[in-house]
């Protein structure tokens, strides 16, 4: 389950621009008329036997909403205390096309018991995620794999190529998503939150969302500012709304160079089974050799799409591996192998069809929140400032995803974080973190102003709290969802 989780997470990357508003603010959640959930045993494998599951009608346009209706699947375990119960607290997966449901069952049952006392755990299959009504582009198999999803340019720089695949593969959303993928997106998730939390029966809801699940979070705290209870962002983004999805990808750049001195300190380090090298620039000199000698002499690999380990596919890898520490073994293999000529089978992808559909809900959500350039120039000079500037990245960051060409202009603006609202918001972050670097999360935090604290751990790694965090961080934030408790100021954690 983890793997597919942090496989959800790494098939996306970002997108946001402005029209109007469609719909009031706060129109889904009062005019949502609650009506009592019928829980049922959920699908799935290895969860705990008191989740259960249940079905939440929203609009697919809540411009329309008495016309079609999609549903959402949601997931609970409830208080273990009712005595103690505070209310629910939703769990807001990344990606975007991550879920949650899953969530109470495995993240969940690692919050301390005086949190898993005071709220029901809540998870949920946002729109267009399967077992929700769901929504598939019908890929080519070979439009799945990372590097395709994440645009990485050619070996010369030249990004000719990802504007071709970007035509393919918008052609194919725009044939194969119908009505539904035009109405994927923040704005609509934040509506579809609130409508859960109306049919839970609940005054307020507590989150704790999660990369791009902060973002949900802000969105929501924005829209339904007075239905928000306490709020937990953890790896936060950018904060400008034009920006805040679109400069997920571009946060690669700066967030590979926070993470690789962590890398290349343990890949140096006397008695490591998978040392790399003597020091820590040796490190670094040998990626960069390894990979400008494999884009020129690919090796196969199999059981990998596609089936050759090129530059592009090394740098990916890389990336991959910096969500989290625990991986960093797998990547120093990976480059020692590569070094000898042989290349170990790569580790199995999720099923095609878990593919297909978080493809297209990222998709969907990217390029609906914002209008991207479609000027080939603009991505071809962003690219070449990019791979000067930052070689390990090689342009990916500021290059061409399927939203260059999508066929769809956005329906309304962005969410724009203000600092007004209740002060009901906990940040907590890490210092090296390849996906939500720390200067990106900075920028939320000075948006937010006096609504926010921020916990930044000295820690390496994606997902800040009860993963790759410290202990100091996990104790600020469970003391926060258990008792509302924050620190007075913003907290450095050692």
């Amino acid at each position: 389950m983890k793997q597919i989780a942090k496989s959800a997470a790494l098939i996306t990357a970002a997108g946001v621009a402005a029209v109007g508003l469609a719909v009031p603010a706060g129109a889904s959640g009062a005019a949502a008329r609650a009506e009592p959930l019928q829980w049922t045993a959920c699908e799935g494998e290895g969860l705990d036997p008191r989740q259960r599951c249940a079905t939440v009608s929203a609009p697919m346009d809540y411009s329309e909403p008495d016309g079609r209706t999609i549903d959402l699947v949601v997931s609970r375990i409830p208080s273990e205390d009712p005595a103690a119960r505070r209310g629910a607290l939703l769990m807001i997966p990344g990606g975007p096309g991550g879920d949650s449901l899953a969530h109470p069952s495995n993240q969940g049952q690692g919050l301390p018991q005086e949190v898993r006392d005071a709220y029901d755990l809540i998870g949920f299959a946002p729109r267009g995620n399967a077992p929700s009504t769901a929504v598939s582009c019908g890929l080519e198999p070979g439009d799945l794999t990372f590097s395709k999803l994440r645009p990485w340019p050619a070996a010369d720089g030249s990004v000719t190529e990802n504007m071709v695949t970007a035509r393919r593969m918008s052609a194919a959303c725009a044939e194969n998503g119908g009505e539904l993928i035009r109405h994927i997106g923040t704005r609509n998730e934040a509506r579809d939150i609130d409508r859960i939390r109306a049919a839970l029966g609940e005054r307020k809801l507590s989150a704790w969302g999660v990369s791009y699940g902060t973002y949900v979070s802000v969105a929501y705290a924005e829209m339904f500012p007075h239905r928000a209870d306490r709020i937990v962002l953890d790896s936060s983004g950018h904060a400008d709304p034009v920006h805040a999805e679109r400069a997920w990808l571009a946060a690669f750049e700066q967030g590979v160079e926070d993470v690789f001195p962590a890398f290349a300190k343990w890949a140096s380090r006397p008695g490591n089974p998978d040392r790399v090298a003597r020091t820590p620039q040796e490190v670094r000199s040998r990626f960069l050799e390894l990979a400008d000698r494999l884009d020129r002499e690919p090796l196969p690999w199999p059981g990998a799409n596609p089936p050759v380990l090129n530059g592009t596919e090394l740098r990916q890898a890389m990336l991959t591996a910096f969500y989290d520490p625990d991986d960093f073994p797998s990547l120093a293999r990976l480059i020692r192998a590569a070094e000898q000529g042989t290349v170990p089978p790569a580790p199995p992808s999720p099923p095609e069809e878990a593919l297909q559909n978080y493809t297209a809900v990222g998709a969907g959500t990217i390029c609906n929140d914002a209008a991207w350039p479609s000027d080939p120039a603009v991505y071809q000079r962003d690219v070449n400032e990019s791979r000067a500037a930052y070689p390990l990245t090689a342009g990916m960051p500021r290059n061409a995803m399927l939203c260059a060409a999508w066929p769809f202009p956005p329906k309304e603006a962005p969410v724009r974080v203000s600092g007004r609202g209740p002060s009901n918001i906990l940040m907590i972050q890490n210092a090296r973190d390849v996906a939500t670097p720390l200067g990106g999360a900075l920028k939320l935090r000075e948006a937010l102003g006096k609504r926010a604290v921020m916990v930044v751990n000295d820690a390496t790694g994606h997902d800040a709290y009860l993963a790759n965090g410290t202990e100091c961080g996990d104790r600020l934030v469970s003391r926060f969802l258990a008792t509302g408790e924050r620190p007075r100021r913003d907290v450095r954690c050692d």
